[in-house]
């Protein structure tokens, strides 16, 4: 597989180092949390020579950088990398090296050549897709093994190289969708890594990094601690054990269904007891970064908010809660009786007639139709919110946008304020789905966008079908949820 060196840096499983494109030649830096790669940066302007020519990139792959004149670039662990080739001479700013076979430029590993196999195994174990979708499914595959980095002496998959270097909570549970394909262990892994860390009150922490967690407000870089007056938990919405059934339905594992169990429930009674303030039975955020939509103008007047996901996620948690139960040989009919319960007192309480409302706020979100993902729904609220998901408000050539296209705040390149996310398009199909409605049109849609956009980016304009200015890009969920949806084609 081809990379650009800009948005697909030359990296490796387990490797926090990352070879980029620069303007003066090749430049290497280090991915750490929370830190920019300018700050982490091992050298620049890397260029070989052979006598006063230089000797350009030809290629950069997988497994390798090759160079005119037969030198390449290739890791030789996930700390090393090495040189090849004789006769010439790398240098960059404040450095040089004769390249004369096999000579190390970072680290000091002595090379095996095994790269190019490990790749091989690794492709082999993608899952078939169909042919027009297979160069963006294997750009995503080659994603969520680059993506893999050592934390806290772990190996875990983080969202990105480029700005999200840690374990961050719901992306760990559609990163294990998509590795439940090649490695269900390793699937399991993500989301035991956040279990483990999970507080004593239930509450499962927003980020694992290299330091500790993010817990809470206090947690959180200084710059970012304003957005409350008082230090308030942050999480994610609650989707451990979605995704604990998703991987037993690919790999079938008791062990880890009775070692999670009663973690699941713990979590599931934390969203009730602490992010309950008015006490009304409905779950609220208690901070935006809680919600994952960090940037959504639903926070615009209040840190706190209630939108119709996070209750409709929590319902199906307790469907979830119930299949983990039963298949333990455990009664599971109490947790089907509360999702229909907090299903009931949903409607009773947030839908007006025609759609679910948000207090506090009027804007249009797709948040407003997640409680199809119930499956619960009285069939003619479920036949309103299919129907407004196909309206103009949210639906065109590159559907759903995070604010529907006739709310006046809409932004087609703003972060949550209209750009297209994998993760909300995939929720809404699998909500179609679990409702008894149509999903192939939405999925259909969905691939095509990414097959045809460029990358595997965090976001996309739908206007353009590209990648959204400050949209990060070999983004985790992006690449599982792509292979996750083209492998069910």
């Amino acid at each position: 597989m081809l990379l650009d060196l800009r948005e697909r840096p030359f990296t490796d499983r387990g490797s926090r180092l990352l070879v980029m494109a620069g303007d003066d030649g090749l430049w290497i830096a280090r991915a750490e949390y929370e830190t920019r790669l300018s700050e982490t940066t091992v050298l620049t302007g890397l260029r070989v020579f052979r006598g006063s020519e230089e000797l350009a990139v030809r290629q950069a792959k997988h497994d390798g950088i090759e160079f005119e004149g037969g030198v390449a670039m290739a890791f030789a662990d996930p700390e090393t990398l090495v040189l090849t080739g004789s006769d010439a001479v790398a240098r960059w700013d404040g450095g040089e090296l004769a390249i004369d076979g096999c000579v190390p430029l970072v680290g000091a590993a002595p090379f095996t050549g095994e790269s190019a196999a490990r790749w091989k195994d690794w492709f082999a174990r993608m899952p078939q897709v169909r042919e027009d979708l297979r160069e963006r499914a294997e750009m995503a595959w080659w994603t969520l093994a680059v993506n893999l980095i050592d934390i806290q002496g772990r190996e875990s998959l983080i969202p990105s190289k480029y700005g999200y270097v840690g374990l961050w909570n719901w992306d760990s549970y559609f990163h294990a969708i998509g590795l439940r394909h090649a490695d269900p262990a390793l699937a399991r892994e993500q989301i035991r890594i956040l279990l483990d860390n999970q507080r004593p009150d239930g509450l499962i922490p927003d980020v694992v990094h290299d330091h500790g967690s993010l817990a809470e407000t206090t947690d959180l870089p200084r710059s970012e601690q304003g957005l409350t007056a008082e230090t308030v938990p942050v999480t994610k919405p609650p989707l451990t054990a979605w995704a604990v059934w998703k991987v037993h339905e690919a790999d079938p594992d008791l062990d880890f269904l009775a070692e999670v169990y009663d973690r699941l429930v713990h979590s599931q009674q934390w969203w009730f007891t602490y992010s309950d303030p008015d006490g009304d039975g409905l779950a609220e955020y208690l901070h935006p970064y809680s919600s994952g939509l960090d940037d959504s103008p639903i926070w615009d007047h209040s840190p706190r908010a209630e939108p119709p996901d996070l209750n409709s996620y929590l319902a199906l948690q307790y469907d979830r809660l119930a299949d983990i139960a039963e298949a333990l040989g455990r009664d599971g009919a109490h947790w089907r009786e509360r999702a229909q319960a907090l299903v009931d007192l949903m409607v009773a309480r947030r839908w007006n007639g025609e759609r679910f409302v948000t207090p506090g706020t009027d804007v249009r979100t797709p948040l407003d139709l997640m409680p199809l993902f119930t499956g619960r729904l009285p069939a003619e609220i479920a036949q309103k919110l299919a129907a407004d998901l196909v309206s103009p408000s949210f639906w065109g050539e590159r559907p759903v946008p995070t604010v529907a296209f006739d709310d006046p705040r809409f932004d087609p390149d703003r972060m949550w304020r209209g750009p297209v996310w994998m993760n909300v398009n995939y929720l809404l199909i699998e909500g179609l789905e679990r409702s008894g409605f149509d999903a192939s049109e939405l999925r259909s849609r969905t691939l095509a966008m990414v097959r045809d956009g460029g990358g595997l980016y965090e976001y996309w304009n739908p206007a353009t079908g590209r990648k959204a200015t400050r949209a990060t890009t070999g983004f985790g969920w992006s690449s599982a949820l792509f292979v996750d949806l083209a492998a069910a084609r």
